[in-house]
This record gives structure tokens, sequence and C-alpha cells, in this order.
């Protein structure tokens, strides 16, 4: 194997056209990122991609073969970067929650796993990793409540049943290595979820922990003391994350784009609302079999929009653009209105024309 090495550099300092050739393939570097031999598959991947800097797949196996070395920050920039060049995609969005929950950054994760579910939704790993962290967040809430108060019990019961979730019986320790239904389980430090990374790269363009705070010593009250305590004022709620409403409905925009492109049926018509105005008096029923045959009949289907004007009021939003339409069928160029609101802390459409 040194031997080939060897030769293979001379053949690409002497003879540049062979060394093309030689670009390890997809299959070789699977093979090695399967064995546990990560370096060198990293470094046959960016063989690969220095000769096919775009391909999906290609990137989408280095961003878990970093993930195995454990170079969580260069991991993270490969899935996002995936997500924004293949924002139909569910996978990256949900190695980019596993990766997150790895540095404990749960509500990132959250976020990552809605949109993979916004984009899939019949996406089950994530739906399964989404329960996972929002256990992970109740579990904080109730180690919060118990810092503040050691006696409720409720809040001890509650947290006991989360953290069983999360703690197996013991077993004999045993290196992670990729499964062979093609799923890894993430293992992080301070007992986070076990979230499932997935492993398969997409057949088609598809650091430290928090320190959790201690719990204060708090000692009993005198039995002599008989004064009542003064009446405390209620605390002030914690302020809610702000949301960007615009970045919010941009988001929507795009994955919906990307799933009529791809032409995902389910994933493009889960953007409808329940309260879709359907247009000519039609019943939902028949407007929804249309779409799929219109988004089944063409070969490919590209879609583009032009500086979308996006006015939004409360929970509900107004977009104007010029829509560019192409296919093997149909070419059309034409200006159009969507209205969204939200739904089920979702922006759906409710109205196009």
């Amino acid at each position: 194997m040194p031997h080939s090495r060897f030769s293979l550099a001379f053949l690409t300092a002497f003879l540049p056209a062979l060394a093309l050739a030689a670009t390890p393939t997809l299959q070789e570097i699977n093979q090695a990122f399967r064995q546990g031999s990560n370096a060198a598959a990293l470094d046959k991947v960016n063989g690969y991609l220095s000769a096919n800097p775009k391909d999906a797949q290609g990137r989408f196996l280095k961003g878990l073969i970093l993930t195995e070395l454990n170079r969580y920050p260069d991991a993270i920039k490969v899935f996002s970067d995936l997500t924004d060049d293949y924002p139909e995609l569910p996978e990256p969005y949900n190695n980019l929650a596993v990766l997150y929950a790895a540095q404990a950054d749960y509500e990132r994760a959250k976020n990552s796993l809605e949109m993979a579910i916004r984009t899939h939704p019949s996406y089950a790993t994530a739906h399964e990793n989404l329960g996972d962290i929002y256990a992970k967040l109740a579990s904080q809430a109730y180690d919060k409540a118990l810092q503040l108060d050691k006696s409720n019990t409720s809040a001890l019961t509650k947290l006991s049943l989360i953290k069983d979730l999360f703690s197996p019986a013991p077993r004999a320790a045993e290196p992670v290595k990729t499964a062979d239904a093609g799923k890894a389980k993430a293992k992080t430090p301070v007992k986070p979820p076990q979230l499932s990374q997935e492993t398969s790269a997409p057949v088609d363009p598809v650091w430290p922990p928090r320190v959790e705070d201690p719990v204060p010593d708090s000692k009993p009250a005198p039995m002599e003391e008989t004064k009542p305590a003064p009446p405390s004022k209620p605390a002030k709620p914690a302020p809610k994350a702000k949301v960007n409403p615009r970045e919010e409905v941009e988001q929507a925009l795009k994955a919906w784009l990307a799933a009529w492109a791809s032409k995902d049926a389910d994933a493009y018509l889960a953007f409808y609302g329940s309260g879709f105005k359907v247009p000519e008096g039609r019943t939902r029923d028949d407007w929804t079999a249309e779409r799929r045959e219109r988004l089944a009949k063409p070969e490919y289907i590209k879609v583009e929009i032009d500086k979308p004007r996006i006015d939004i009021h409360r929970d509900s939003a107004k977009i104007r653009f010029k829509q560019t339409y192409e296919s093997n069928i149909l070419k059309d160029v034409s200006k159009k209105t969507l209205v969204m609101a939200r739904e089920d802390q979702a922006w759906k459409i409710i109205e196009e024309r």
C-alpha cells in the first residue's frame, strides 16, 4: 500500500492527465470510513472534492468523517453549506442538530430539526430526535425548578424519569461504530440526548459541554420562627428569544421552492395551510390531485423568483415576486402573490394568486 501511494505521487507530479483518472471514488471513500480509517477517508474525500467540488454526496460524506474525527466546527460548516446549496435535503439539517446537541446548544438543534421536518414531513429520524431534544429541554427546566425549590417533589420525579430515559442500563464499553443499518448514535458528555445521525449520503441532491449550575445549599427555617415571610414579588418571566419573522418567511419560501423543484409532492403540499383558499371554487382534494399530477409529469422543474417583496403584519405576510418557471414541458414568467400565515408554529400558504 505505501508503494502505491509513492507511485501515485510520482504520477501526479509528472503525468497530470493520468492523475485525474486516479481520483478516489465515493465507494473507496465510504469503505475507508466504514472501516474506521477516518484520516485516510478524509484524505480521499478531499482528493475527490478537489475534482468534484459541488458533489453533494462527497460533501455529505466529508461532514460525517469530520464528525467522527471530532472536528465539530468543520463538520458544522460542511453541513451548513449543504443546507444552503440543497435546502430540499433533510439529512444535513438532522446532522447539524446532532452536532449542536453535542455542544449542548439544544435551541439550535431544535431549530435544525424543525427545518428538516418542514423540508420532509415524513422524516422519522428527525421526528424522533426532536422528541429527545424536547425531553432534554424539559430536564433543564425541571433542574432549574429544583434549584429554586429543593422540596419540589413533582419536579424531582419528572427529572428522574427523563434521566432514566437518557441513562440505559450499564454494559461493556465499546467503541462508537457506524451501525449496519446506516445510523450511529452521537455520544457526548453530560448525558445529552442520544440523537440519531444520518450516515448514508443523499442519493440525489440529498466544545466544551455546558456546566449545569450547582444546586445551592438551603437550610431549613428554625422551628421557632412564627413570623410569616414577607410577600415576595412574582418573578418576571424570562424574556423570550427574539424571532425575526422576515427571516422565517424567507426560509419557508426558500424551502417551498426547493420542494417544488425537487418534485417532492408531500413536502410541497405541506407548505399549504389548512385554511388555504382553493382557487376557482374547487375542492381541496381536486386541487391536491392536480398539483401532484403537475409535479409528477415533467422530467425536471426549475423555479426562480426575483427580489421578493415581503410585507408582514402580525402573524400574516404577503409576498410579491416575479416567478420564472421552466420544465421540459413549459416555460413561463409571471407575477405571483402569496399570502402566508402562522399555523402550528410555522408559516403556511393560505392564498396563492
